[in-house]
């Protein structure tokens, strides 16, 4: 079978044996992609392929990013969409989640594209900072009485629900990449500024807004040109009605 072309991200995972069954989930759905922003050296190997069974070239083809958000931002980099799993909603969040279903829906629209599911630390989960990184949020439904999910059985939904997906899947274009993404959003938004839009206030909050539309529309990258055209006709027609006042 062709693996899933998605990631599974551990961020600070601090359990070698979670990983292991990590890697155990991973498999039994053709995920083979793990990334962990972590140290190597932090985890016991032993526990890990103890815990993994018949899945240790999971753990032996992970990629190990600083432990850091910079590092989640590396992880990430090459992925068109990333989903962050959380039960919390914000105003420093994100404003709605995904179920795993709806996610592993919208992945497999645009295959040709990676996409990742990032899994925050097993007793905090993911900060407000590491989610800002994700493109949409991603929230497993379970009971109000015992809402937490062990990490891999977390995985384990999210994974069975993208192998559910992908058998059916059509074939679909490629989406521009999350550094192609926040660079667009930071384009769009320097052409708003330059308009005056953010000179009193709301640029941040307008900022991830728009972060979040542009990523759940999965642009193409000649849809990204258009809209940066746009945005730049936009801006120059505004800025020369302006001069002839």
């Amino acid at each position: 079978m062709k693996p899933l072309p998605c990631v599974i991200v551990l961020c600070r995972p601090e359990e070698s044996r979670n990983i292991g069954s990590v890697c155990r989930a991973m498999k039994n759905m053709g995920c083979v992609q793990l990334r962990i922003v972590g140290e190597k050296k932090d985890f016991d190997e032993t526990q890990v392929k103890t815990l993994a069974v018949h899945a240790p070239e999971i753990w032996e083809g992970a990629e190990f990013f600083p432990p850091s958000v910079e590092g989640l931002k590396q992880a990430l980099a090459d992925c068109s969409i990333a989903a962050g799993t959380t039960r919390r909603m914000g105003q420093k969040r994100k404003s709605w989640g995904m179920t795993p279903e709806q996610f592993a829906s919208f992945a497999a629209s645009h295959e040709n594209g990676l996409a990742a599911a990032v899994f925050g630390n097993e007793r905090t989960g993911l900060t407000d900072e590491e989610l800002e990184c994700c493109t949409l949020a991603l929230n497993i439904p379970s009971s109000p009485d015992f809402p937490s999910l062990n990490l891999s059985h977390a995985v384990q939904v999210v994974a069975y629900s993208l192998f559910r997906a992908f058998e059916t899947r059509g074939r679909g274009y490629q989406p521009i990449s999350l550094d192609r993404l926040n660079a667009l959003s930071e384009n769009l938004s320097g052409h708003l500024s330059h308009i005056g839009l953010y000179r009193h206030s709301g640029k941040e909050e307008n900022e991830r807004l728009l972060t979040g539309i542009l990523s759940r529309a999965a642009l193409s990258e000649g849809e990204a040109a258009h809209l940066e055209a746009l945005f730049q006709r936009i801006a120059y027609i505004k800025t020369g009605s302006d001069q002839d006042r």
